[in-house]
């Protein structure tokens, strides 16, 4: 199984990025995948995630409303669209999977057994 994230970068605040994590070894709609994000000096975060069976969603609140999780089984892929940028929405962001889980416990990085490296995004004027 392996993971890749990407499509990070710089961006002013109000701005939109999409990040992509590519699976491969990974059947998407088999496996519940999350999205995590770290600061400088923070722990890891969830921010959003999907759960395999039945595609149950979770946002974090500090995201709600401008984050997007979506799944593209045929391109083995899961997208985070991200808009209305905040600077403190800076920090490498990963993507993760595993293939069991339940919502609840999805939004903690101790759930996943596979990771992705990071990507970095940075929000700043």
């Amino acid at each position: 199984v392996q993971l890749q994230a990407f499509g990070g970068g710089l961006v002013q605040p109000g701005g939109s990025l999409r990040l992509t994590c590519a699976t491969s070894g990974v059947t998407p709609d088999h496996y519940a995948t999350g999205w995590f994000r770290q600061a400088p000096g923070k722990e890891r975060e969830g921010v959003s995630c999907i759960t395999n069976d039945d595609g149950m969603i979770f946002y974090a609140d500090s995201v709600k409303g401008r984050f997007t999780i979506t799944r593209d089984n045929a391109k083995k892929t899961v997208y985070l669209q991200m808009d209305s940028l905040k600077p403190e929405d800076t920090g490498v962001y990963y993507c993760a999977a595993t293939p069991r889980g339940i919502l609840s416990t999805l939004r903690i990085p101790s759930s996943y057994e596979h990771w992705g490296q990071g990507t970095l995004v940075t929000v700043s004027s």
